[in-house]
């Protein structure tokens, strides 16, 4: 009966040993990232169980004919025009699936104003941006490089 318990207890200890590892997984994407070109970094965060992300920072925040803070006047809803890109939310709805991807989310792209679908890949310090419509395959990527 102690063999049993013991054995149980053992068990008991490894599944959580392994939740807690995968949860700490998941969350490796959590912080701030630079796109390639270096004019922004992008906070990933977490809502839930969900991975979104936002403009934290830019290189030239400001319009460069007005001065003014830059807004995002390429988005088709003409709502929207006057609604500030720093701060804006570009990553939304990810979700981890397991060996350091991250889908079924999409991106804004705030230059042209199209969203696409969206999957990520975590690689250590480098995260691979993959962003397409209908199916990968007809789609762009660039790697973001973590801020230290």
């Amino acid at each position: 009966m102690l063999k049993k318990f013991s054995f149980f207890i053992t068990l008991l200890g490894v599944l959580l040993f392994s939740a807690s590892s995968f949860a700490q997984s998941a969350d490796a994407i959590l912080g701030k990232w630079i796109n390639p070109s270096g004019e922004g970094q992008i906070q990933i965060y977490k809502k839930g169980s969900l991975f979104y992300g936002k403009l934290a920072w830019l290189k030239q925040p400001n319009d460069e004919t007005t001065g003014q803070p830059k807004t995002d006047k390429n988005n088709p809803d003409k709502n929207l025009h006057s609604r500030p890109i720093l701060g804006l939310e570009i990553l939304k709805d990810f979700k981890f699936d397991g060996e350091s991807v991250y889908d079924d989310g999409n991106i804004y792209d705030p230059k042209n104003g199209k969203i696409y679908s969206c999957k990520m890949t975590l690689n250590g310090n480098k995260l691979k941006i993959r962003g397409y419509i209908g199916i990968s395959l007809l789609g762009r990527s660039e790697i973001w490089t973590r801020v230290k």
